[in-house]
């Protein structure tokens, strides 16, 4: 599984706390629920496996046990493969509610050959309309790739890998709202989309492909649990012992130079859409995190 390393973030002083909870790496039946699709989702492999299909009946999805307040969270997945257009593999982290807060990572399929969309989204106190969509530069159906969810007090980093594609700052201070006061699970789920998904629907599901499968490995998240109204993570006043933990380095976490370079380098060659560029959808005005600099 892909690592964060020193030379793609910085490490900042912050107010955290001296515990946090580093849930165990890969054990399904441990740390996830299958939640729908009529035993179309499996747990394989002792446990280390998950499965999910879909086909012209049902779907399936499964969901985390823990809800979490802030975390990095990482898993390795490999997509649908050949003719997957019309399907959308859905992985995201969302907490309940009418305003809620949702980080979001999808997969539209696509036609064999043609390249699979990645759409990103951040919806905070219900809003969203935040979507930026990439190619990939690599065949995500060839093998598992590691998509991974920083969130911490100060930013969301959507990474693939350990590149970065896409950060989402905490600009509070000018009225941008940020998710920070309600828990989330993760969700995953494999279903069909063939009115939107590939060409704006005018591709359809090829239903004698399916069954559909996506398949998901090496869960790791090293996070601050939220139980009984309860965070693990219990704010304190800075510490010295707690802002050199290395268990509690993603709750300090910005892009460094290398890390922006990544970024900019990714948004350049493989970014396909970006809200905050699309006057036509504003044409009052761009998103005030649009405008920021």
């Amino acid at each position: 599984m892909a690592s964060t390393t020193s030379s793609t973030f910085l490490f900042l002083p912050i107010f955290v706390s001296l515990y946090i909870v580093l849930t165990s790496a890969g054990n399904f039946n441990q740390d996830f629920e299958i939640t729908w699709g009529d035993g179309r989702a499996k747990i394989l492999n002792n446990n280390n496996l998950l499965t999910l299909s879909l086909d012209k009946f049902s779907g399936s999805g499964f969901q985390s046990k823990n809800e979490y307040l802030y975390g990095k969270i990482d898993m390795q997945l490999k997509l649908v493969p050949g003719n997957s257009a019309g399907t959308v593999t859905a992985y995201y982290m969302s907490s309940k509610g009418t305003n809620w807060d949702e980080i979001d990572f999808e997969f539209l399929g696509n036609l064999s050959g043609d390249p699979y969309i990645l759409h990103t989204n951040v919806f905070s106190q219900g809003k969203g309309n935040r979507e930026q969509q990439f190619y990939l530069w690599f065949d995500p159906t060839a093998d598992f790739h590691t998509y991974s969810i920083l969130w911490n007090p100060q930013r969301i980093l959507f990474s693939v890998d350990g590149t970065p594609i896409r950060e989402f700052k905490n600009l509070e201070s000018i009225g941008v709202p940020f998710p920070k006061n309600q828990a989330m699970r993760i969700y995953s789920s494999l279903w069909n989309a063939d009115n939107w998904a590939t060409r704006g629907g005018l591709i359809k599901t090829d239903w004698s492909k399916a069954p559909f499968t996506a398949s998901y490995r090496n869960f790791n998240a090293n996070a601050c649990v939220w139980s009984g109204g309860k965070s693990s993570c219990k704010s304190n006043s800075p510490s010295s012992s707690s802002s050199s933990s290395s268990s509690s380095s993603w709750l300090r976490q910005e892009l460094d130079l290398n890390g922006q370079q990544r970024l900019k380098w990714v948004q350049k060659n493989y970014m396909i859409y970006n809200y905050c560029i699309d006057k036509k959808r504003f044409p009052k005005g761009l998103p005030l995190e649009c405008t920021s600099s």
